[in-house]
């Protein structure tokens, strides 16, 4: 076991005692701080990616600067598919393209088998190096996309209003659909696992997309390869959190799913997730990332609500609803840390 100087955040994901509430914030590495920016500056995302000593250094910026208690690797959930043999551009503004998406069987077939210690071993180079660095000051999270929202990046191929080419691939031709999720499942269970096998304290995984779907596709196409991945992955007591935007109808099958960790978007009420839950897992969340934008009085109120509805005990890792936005003051990340902090000492004392 790891002696780490601050382990709340871990505590908490294991619904073990704490007298504080831990907090990091999604995209914490990231464009709103000056010092990111300036790293960025010398080089582009994929290269600040894959470049250990530079994904190592942001990654730590916020832990320094704002104060969270948790670290979470700076890295790309499309690393995966690029891995996989499928040509990856990020275009400034646009976001990330794939120029020849998957769109067939025989696209499906060409997908690769990874070796995450050979193909992504740049991760695992800067999960080693960025553990180093933060020599047991806080836990790091290392994370990857779910099976479906990754599908969806790689058959649309670029950003979507409507998303229909992943849908008419799931209803045209789901027998390829679901052979290209077992496919990405499996590589980013060995992804995750060789995180673990690395370094990482905990893994998140992120199904942005998840939303999209009914609530039966959601089970059919989501879910069950969320549960897959959670099944197959190697670890010994590292948590897992499962965040699924959009997702309030399978809270009961998110529970189940093995996750220790339900992350919740800000349009949930902490509180009656809790209930509906049972207390079986912890909870994340679940700020409006907007919130941000207030003053540090509307800071404080809005996140006294959060840690409110949760109440008294452990079992809350205070975050955002989804990711912080560029444009926030990161004065303002800073002063959600301390109130987090302050706030919620009183609430468990009492």
């Amino acid at each position: 076991m790891e002696n780490l100087q601050n382990d709340l955040f871990l505590r908490a994901c294991r619904k073990e005692k704490i007298d504080t509430t831990p907090v990091w914030i999604m995209r914490q590495a990231g464009r709103y701080l000056p010092e990111y920016r300036a790293v960025r500056e010398k080089a582009d995302f994929l290269t600040m990616c894959k470049t250990p000593e530079l994904a190592a250094e942001v990654t730590i910026q916020p832990v320094d600067i704002i104060g969270v208690d948790a670290a979470i690797l700076f890295s790309d959930i499309l690393v995966i598919p690029e891995a996989m043999g499928m040509h990856l551009e990020m275009n400034e503004g646009k976001g990330p393209v794939f120029h020849q998406p998957v769109r067939s069987s025989s696209d499906v077939d060409n997908l690769k088998i990874i070796d995450p210690f050979k193909d992504l071993k740049y991760v695992m180079d800067a999960v080693k190096l960025t553990k180093k660095e933060l020599n047991g000051r806080v836990p790091l999270i290392g994370f990857a996309g779910s099976p479906w929202t990754l599908l969806t990046y790689m058959v649309e191929g670029k950003g979507s209003k409507n998303f229909s080419e992943i849908k008419k691939f799931i209803y045209n031709n789901p027998k390829a659909a679901h052979k290209a999720l077992e496919k990405i499942s499996d590589a980013v269970a060995e992804y995750l696992s060789a995180k673990i096998e690395s370094g990482v304290n905990a893994v998140q995984i992120f199904d942005t997309w998840g939303g999209l779907l009914s609530q039966s596709d959601f089970n059919e196409f989501s879910l069950n390869y969320i549960t897959r991945i959670i099944q197959k992955l190697k670890r010994t007591n590292e948590p897992v959190i499962v965040f699924a935007k959009g997702v309030h109808h399978s809270l009961d099958k998110l529970t189940a799913s093995g996750a220790d960790v339900i992350g919740l978007d800000w349009t949930m009420d902490l509180g009656e997730v809790k209930l509906k839950t049972g207390g079986k897992v912890a909870l994340q969340g679940n700020l409006d990332p907007t919130v941000l934008y207030g003053t540090e009085e509307l800071i404080r109120a809005e996140a006294v609500k959060v840690l409110k509805s949760f109440g008294a005990g452990s079992g809350h890792v205070f975050n955002l609803g989804h990711g912080i936005l560029p444009d926030v003051k990161p004065e303002n990340a800073k002063a959600l840390v301390n109130i987090v902090h302050e706030e919620s000492r009183i609430i468990h004392s009492a």
